[in-house]
């Protein structure tokens, strides 16, 4: 079995995070130039929903749970983002590159937040075949809230863990992980602790670089690193070589 990378986009990256639903198509199209010259890496591509699900998830309270008032928003917050993963497909497929978006709203099911079941299966045979699939932030329904949001960076976890991952980056708008203005090279739990990197200065129902590091420590607990660079490193990360971003893992003995 080829060994799969999992790559997030963060939203902040292909959206403008202050408007709404406002799409980079020229970044976009410079993320997916990258990815097509390393077309022959087995990728799985999440991104995150930046001002396309966002907005709509506040506005009707997605992540409090359904009421008989916010139901349309289950609709409304799924269609902002199915239509900026439309946009991360196309623009993949523009440079030559086979991408399918899958919608984890029609395979995902979440109790109190946090998945419970998640399909993947079809997801490694796209990879087997030369198929990269495109996921990203969803609302998706919760046993218990009825609706609740899925980060991208759950859904990266989750992917890891599946399909045997051990090479899961993810690309952001900042050089990796700040304290007081300087890249932390390595974090654990104990680094972890020290951190104050605050969450999101933008509207964001998924706790921000907080909730990013959250999600990357339960993935080191299963013993898979993650890396955290500016987007501009994709390449880097791609082919193995240094991306001056973050490390995110197991505490060394």
């Amino acid at each position: 079995m080829t060994e799969t990378v999992v790559l997030k986009l963060g939203g902040s990256v292909i959206t403008d995070k202050s408007g709404e639903c406002a799409i980079d198509h020229a970044r976009l199209h410079e993320v997916a130039e990258e990815l097509a010259a390393h077309r022959e890496t087995a990728l799985v591509l999440v991104h995150g929903a930046g001002s396309c699900g966002h907005p709509e998830a506040r506005r009707y309270h997605i992540n409090d749970g359904l009421t008989g008032e916010n139901i349309p928003g289950v609709y409304e917050t799924h269609a902002a983002v199915s239509s900026l993963n439309t946009a991360v497909v196309d623009a993949l497929r523009d440079t030559g590159v086979e991408a399918i978006g899958i919608h984890p709203l029609d395979l995902a099911l979440a109790e109190d937040g946090r998945l419970v079941s998640f399909e993947t299966r079809h997801i490694a045979e796209m990879t087997e075949h030369g198929i990269v699939p495109v996921l990203h932030g969803d609302v998706v329904m919760d046993r218990l809230r009825g609706s609740c949001i899925v980060s991208g960076d759950q859904l990266v976890t989750r992917l890891a863990v599946a399909l045997a991952s051990r090479r899961v980056g993810l690309a952001t708008d900042v050089p990796g992980v700040l304290q007081n203005g300087l890249v932390v090279p390595r974090i654990d739990r104990s680094v972890a602790a020290t951190l104050d990197v605050g969450g999101s200065g933008n509207t964001d129902v998924t706790g921000g670089m907080q909730g990013k590091i959250a999600e990357l420590l339960a993935l080191a607990d299963a013993g898979i690193d993650s890396h955290i660079f500016h987007v501009s490193k994709i390449g880097r990360f791609l082919d193995g070589t240094g991306h001056g971003g973050t490390i995110i893992g197991r505490s060394m003995p």
